[in-house]
């Protein structure tokens, strides 16, 4: 039988990841300098593994409810409290405040993310994403019939309000915020996503925040915008503090705790929407891993903030090494840079890429993630030996 006249116009329409092929080519290396993967290099916290052995030997390896489970989910909601100051209302939607926000488990962020689209948009609908921009997003797009509209943000890669606003039309249903940044690392602080945010309520338009870095946050990022001569320094990075009606909020454990393969992640925001993604996950996913459910509630009381500030030292140590030879928006979260090929070089990302695949470094070229191919993505997930020898590498390409 010849199946590919088989094959869908949906799964015709998705090219395979550039990210994968970009592994392809790295697995026919020697001792390749791995700076391609988003990944955390660090183990998952003992506390976190223990208490899903525990479960998983007390036989808690069956269906949980759609939802998540409840002792999580109430965690959940004592966390957003902490955080952002929301009243979660955690229970089933038959005993809940309907008027407050609700909270569900997914199957990772990325889950989180398909349920979202899956709840709120229509073949048609426009969702407003940015550019450059996490690879799903688009294809997801395409997957459900919506339209992604780019929203250019270089060369600081933030996604604000007056770079939005001018892309809104009435069939604009999502704005989908990113921050910390894949691939740039960017953060917006708390100024503009109150803008952005506020544009959003004037429109009638759901502002989706995606948030799966949300600990990968760096100190010098956690600061508002001077006002006169001050400056004032936050707990927290800047983050979206919308009410129920404001705002759906994504977030995970995957890369702050190191469990990316776990694959658990949680959404919070209007009842409505969440009991919408409840009915759906019931469908597709039917609920989180189980027993895994019980290790992220131990992720919760876990004290991440040593690995993060190792990142950023390995974060000042990119820019260091290659803002001498080239533009680097500094990352304020997440573990990427998005470092611009040189000019003078006369190469798109994609040829660069090639000679970076003769030094054996692998990096994605920026067209993975973007309109343009001006730029290139590195992870610094790696220990300090790979990312020197790495970076040492692309500045000697760059011609430093």
């Amino acid at each position: 039988m010849d199946v590919t006249r088989l094959i869908s116009n949906r799964s015709r329409s998705i090219d395979a990841s550039g990210i994968r092929r970009v592994f392809d080519l790295g697995a026919k290396l020697k001792d390749p300098i791995n700076l391609s993967i988003g990944q955390p290099d660090f183990p998952v916290p003992d506390a976190v593994k223990k208490a899903a052995v525990e479960h998983i030997q007390g036989n808690a390896n069956g269906y949980t409810v759609t939802q998540g489970i409840a002792p999580l989910r109430n965690r959940l909601a004592r966390h957003l409290a902490d955080d952002l100051g929301w009243d979660c209302d955690p229970r089933p939607a038959s005993e809940a405040d309907m008027a407050k926000p609700g909270v569900i488990v997914t199957s990772g962020t990325s889950g989180g993310i398909v349920l979202a689209f899956m709840a709120l948009m229509d073949p048609g609908d426009e969702v407003i994403i940015p550019d450059p921009y996490f690879v799903m997003y688009p294809h997801l797009c395409r997957l459900i019939g919506a339209v992604p509209v780019l929203c250019d943000t270089y060369p600081d890669f933030k996604m604000t309000a007056e770079r939005v606003e001018k892309l809104i039309t009435p069939k604009t249903k999502i704005v989908l915020l990113n921050t910390p940044s894949n691939p740039s690392g960017a953060v917006l602080n708390q100024r503009e996503c109150d803008q952005l945010l506020e544009l959003c309520r004037r429109k009638g338009i759901m502002l989706v925040s995606d948030e799966i870095y949300d600990e990968f946050t760096y100190a010098d990022a956690r600061v508002l915008s001077p006002v006169g001569d001050k400056t004032t320094r936050l707990p927290s990075p800047g983050r979206v503090k919308g009410s129920a009606d404001d705002l759906l909020l994504l977030r995970g454990f995957g890369k702050t705790y190191g469990m990316t393969g776990w694959r658990l992640g949680y959404a919070a925001g209007p009842r409505r929407i969440i009991e919408e993604m409840a009915k759906l996950q019931q469908y597709t996913y039917v609920c989180a891993p189980s027993a895994l459910q019980w290790g992220a509630m131990a992720a919760l009381d876990v004290d991440m903030k040593p690995h993060i500030e190792s990142y950023q030292k390995r974060r000042d140590l990119v820019v260091e090494k290659l803002s001498r030879v080239t533009d680097l928006a500094v990352p304020g979260g997440a573990f990427y840079a998005f470092p611009r090929v040189p000019g003078r070089l006369g190469l798109s990302a994609s040829q660069f890429i090639e000679k970076c695949l003769e030094k054996s470094v692998l990096v994605i070229p920026g067209n993975v993630f973007s309109k343009r191919d001006t730029h290139f993505r590195l992870s610094y997930a790696t220990d300090e030996r790979s990312l020197t020898r790495g970076l040492d590498a692309l500045v000697e390409l760059m011609g430093g």
